[in-house]
């Protein structure tokens, strides 16, 4: 009976696991998504609730809810998450001009998310950088070239930033029916441009015309084409109302677009609402007010108050459920609660990471993104022939130069110096001088050598004590010495027994200075380090966003030692630890002219980098501010070093480094050849040398305006768009939007519209063209739009179509554009967009229309009006 009895009991506790298991809705993969979710977000508590609503969400045990940080960037490469491919930045690729190639590149980079993040996983990390949720990418219009952070964005143009951003996004995404691959998401909505400094407590305003015919165009294409399945806000205010928080913005986001993923804010911009904008007073009503609005999920932590807003009923349970259950959402689409085995983006293997195929895209969409400026007398291509070059400047051999804002970190990052080295040695000598400085007060950083290091025993090298925990606590788990700091250690550490996430290190001994001087000595560092000089000089900081060169001045007496100590955390995945330093340099002009007089040619490296131009940046140079710029010229120091080496009568070929426009008006009148490659990626060196010694064609086009001078544009605080970009600019550029050159020539011809244009429907447009030149080469093909006569100001043209296409010498080809009727509206002064009757002119050709005869152009008249119902 005993026996029975004890049978009973477990085939009953069997019956009642296998119920509670039935009845648990969201672990079964069988169910829709939107079923699971409710069931999920029923069982939480309210505090649990509100803890999923913040970047980095704790982990909910009873549920197996795993802990996840929503914080992840991708914007050219996986970044901040150990070595990956590193893709030119956004600003430079858009040069190309080529959806296919976004595509391509935005694939590769989501398998090394995807294969990043399961290896963190199998490792059991699960924190900053290591999802799948990236905030990328930025699709704000560069609308003035003072702005530090256009270099992340796709140019001036809403209709290619709309465009190169839908690929991104397809890239991203992936396109399985069930789950997505990684999120991207769209940032930073809307009318976000500059400047930095003030952009917390700024107020940006523009007209219902510069909103939805520049502002808003490439989010609502990310929106309703892309599905991107993410969408930031930005820090500022528009009209009044947080930009993270407004109803205005998020009705059009939600309701006109019928957005239905989660909005996230940008980090600590929920506090902004509250500390600068002074819209509520205080973290609760501003969490509230942010809730209420519809954004989803903080970076930040304010959303902590929301316990306090609910108690003080300034909103209900039911406010919050809205938010959590869009979180979860996105979530499940990423297969974060099924097994691997039903999600196919988690069988991509580690392997695919920083891969050779990978190597080699970087390596083309370098190539591509190069544009072409100037080539008086056919200066270029450089013969192979050549016996000695001077490689000259700055920007040649230095490597933070290739990337910019937002970057991850190669693993074998291609200068300048050193692809032009693999293009022509040994048959050719390569000679290198720096000539000058990035800028007054900003010099060329290396690591310290080990042989200016000592420790206490009078041995060189740094004594290394490798801590179990964040913060040097208790007895180190080992020491050893150092020779140097000049570690990166992907996503490892620097010993197994040691933690990602929970180690720190301290390095002490002497510094020794080889020559008496000032010294520029500085930290580069993933995620903070901090270095202390006897002389009481300390540089670094805490920086949790990206390593950052930060330097600081020290004077030094020549073989005296210093005491040093350097001091490291590691508290999420990725980590870097350099110790740099800038020596005293003394004839750097005078070493310049030296080294290009020896030699038959001078390939002049110039220009900016991160360290000039970004986010909210401090730095100290004249042309500078902030991050963002108040000169379009190339830095002074870097002017004086182009005169003298044009000034050795050697021909000079002048490769700019950039972001972001440059006022090169002496270089375009006195150098022979001038190419901007932009931030160009790990595999830019040797694609610039592809270019300079003809192994590749250029075709890159001009995402932004070059103008004169700063004088040409108007304030910069002014986001009225009259006066701005080639689409209202009506001054003379020194390179107009849509510039690039070629070694070879092509011709246009037979421009074909339809006879009869009916408003309400798509038409198409072909023209033939035809490499007329002596090399094979890619050409873009750019179409045009002109409303001739119109209620309200119109843009003077605007790009509505392009096409980059191969041609071998000799070919001809097709090319076809479609026309959509939106591209032909306008909002007109009742604030409605319609499609009014007038003539309009189509021009076709490889750059933006002129007076010159390598345009075709062709008319045509809508006749009827037409009224579009979404803005």
């Amino acid at each position: 009976m005993r026996k029975k009895h004890s049978l009973v009991l477990l085939f009953s506790l069997l019956a009642l696991n296998t119920f509670a298991q039935k009845d648990l809705s969201y672990k079964n993969t069988d169910l829709p998504i939107a079923q699971r979710v409710d069931d999920l977000v029923s069982r939480m508590t309210i505090d649990e609730k509100i803890s999923q609503l913040m970047d980095s969400s704790p982990a909910i045990k009873r549920l197996d809810v795993p802990e996840y940080n929503w914080w992840n960037e991708a914007l050219h490469g996986v970044a901040r998450a150990g070595y990956a491919t590193v893709f030119p930045q956004s600003i430079s690729i858009a040069s190309s001009w080529d959806r296919q190639l976004i595509f391509d590149v935005a694939n590769a980079i989501s398998d090394e998310a995807r294969a990043k993040h399961h290896e963190y996983l199998r490792r059991g990390q699960h924190g900053m950088y290591q999802g799948l949720t990236f905030w990328s990418p930025n699709i704000n219009i560069f609308r003035d070239p003072r702005w530090g952070r256009g270099h992340e964005t796709y140019g001036e143009d809403p209709y290619l930033t709309g465009q190169l951003g839908l690929q991104f996004v397809n890239g991203l995404q992936g396109s399985n029916g069930k789950y997505l691959k990684v999120i991207a998401t769209a940032k930073h909505y809307a009318v976000h441009s500059g400047p930095e400094p003030s952009r917390h407590q700024f107020n940006a305003l523009a007209s219902d015309r510069d909103l939805f015919e520049t502002y808003l165009p490439a989010f609502r294409t990310l929106v309703k084409e892309g599905h991107v399945y993410s969408v930031m806000g930005a820090y500022n205010r528009f009209r009044g109302e947080s930009a993270s928080a407004s109803p205005y913005l998020f009705n059009i986001l939600r309701k006109d677009w019928g957005f239905n993923g989660y909005i996230v804010s940008d980090c600590g911009a929920v506090t902004d609402i509250w500390k600068w904008h002074k819209i509520t007073p205080d973290a609760a009503t501003a969490s509230t007010l942010a809730i209420k609005e519809g954004l989803d999920l903080e970076c930040g932590s304010s959303y902590k108050s929301l316990k306090e807003a609910l108690e003080r009923k300034l909103l209900t349970e039911k406010d919050i459920d809205i938010a959590v259950k869009r979180l979860f959402t996105a979530r499940f689409k990423l297969g974060m609660f099924d097994a691997d085995e039903l999600v196919p983006y988690a069988q991509i293997p580690f392997s695919v990471n920083n891969n050779a195929a990978h190597n080699n895209l970087a390596r083309i969409a370098s190539q591509k993104s190069i544009v072409l400026l100037k080539n008086q007398n056919n200066s270029l291509p450089l013969s192979k022939e050549i016996k000695t070059i001077a490689v000259i400047g700055p920007n040649a051999d230095d490597i933070q130069s290739l990337w910019g804002n937002y970057s991850g970190i190669p693993s074998n990052p291609i200068s300048v110096l050193q692809g032009i080295k693999n293009k022509i040695e040994p048959n050719a000598k390569v000679l290198y001088a720096q000539g000058t400085d990035l800028a007054k007060g900003v010099p060329a950083m290396k690591v310290i050598p080990s042989i200016c290091f000592e420790n206490e025993n009078g041995t060189q090298g740094l004594k290394g004590e490798y801590y179990a925990n964040s913060q040097w606590e208790g007895v180190p788990l080992f020491t050893r010495v150092d020779d140097n700091i000049d570690f990166h250690w992907d996503i490892n550490t620097p010993d197994p027994r040691l933690k990602m996430g929970n180690y720190s290190i301290k390095w002490t001994g002497y510094i020794v200075a080889p020559k008496t001087g000032e010294y520029n000595i500085s930290e580069w560092s993933k995620p903070f380090m901090t270095v202390e000089i006897e002389t009481g000089k300390i540089s670094g900081g805490k920086n949790s966003h990206a390593p950052r060169i930060r330097s600081q001045k020290v004077k030094l007496e020549a073989s005296k030692k210093y005491k040093i100590e350097v001091k490291y955390q590691n508290y999420y995945g990725d980590a870097i630890a350099q110790l740099l330093w800038a020596e005293p340099q003394e004839n750097l002009l005078q070493e310049a002219t030296q080294v290009a007089n020896k030699a038959d040619a001078i390939v002049l490296v110039l220009g900016l980098n991160e360290r000039l131009e970004g986010e909210e940046m401090k730095v100290e140079a004249p042309g500078f501010a902030g991050g963002d710029r108040t000169s379009l010229d190339l830095p002074s120091n870097q002017e004086e070093l182009m005169k003298a080496m044009v000034a050795t009568g050697k021909p000079v070929t002048l490769v700019l480094i950039n972001g972001s426009a440059l006022s090169i008006n002496w270089a375009n009148e006195n150098v022979p050849a001038i190419l901007t490659a932009g931030y160009p990626g790990q595999q830019g060196g040797n694609a610039i040398a592809d270019v300079i010694f003809g192994d590749y064609n250029p075709a890159g086009r001009l995402p932004v305006t070059y103008y004169k001078s700063v004088e040409q544009l108007p304030d910069f605080e002014n986001y009225d768009m009259k006066g701005r970009t080639y689409r209202y600019f009506d001054k003379k550029p020194l390179y107009p939007f849509g510039f690039g050159l070629s070694y070879t020539k092509f011709n246009y011809s037979n421009l074909q519209l339809p006879t009869n244009i009916n408003a309400e429907k798509d038409f198409e447009v072909s023209v033939d063209v035809s490499n007329t030149g002596e090399r094979d080469g890619d050409e873009v093909v750019e179409l045009y739009l002109k409303d001739e006569k119109a209620s309200t100001p119109r843009p003077i043209w605007q790009l509505e179509g392009f096409e980059r296409i191969n041609l071998k010498k000799g070919e001809t080809k097709t090319v076809r554009f479609k026309i959509f009727p939106r591209q032909l509206s306008l909002i007109d002064n009742k604030g409605q967009r319609v499609i009014e009757p007038g003539w309009f002119t189509i021009a076709v050709g490889g750059k933006l229309p002129d007076d010159s005869k390598d345009i075709q152009t062709n008319r045509f008249k809508i006749t009827t009006k037409s009224l579009i119902k979404d803005k």
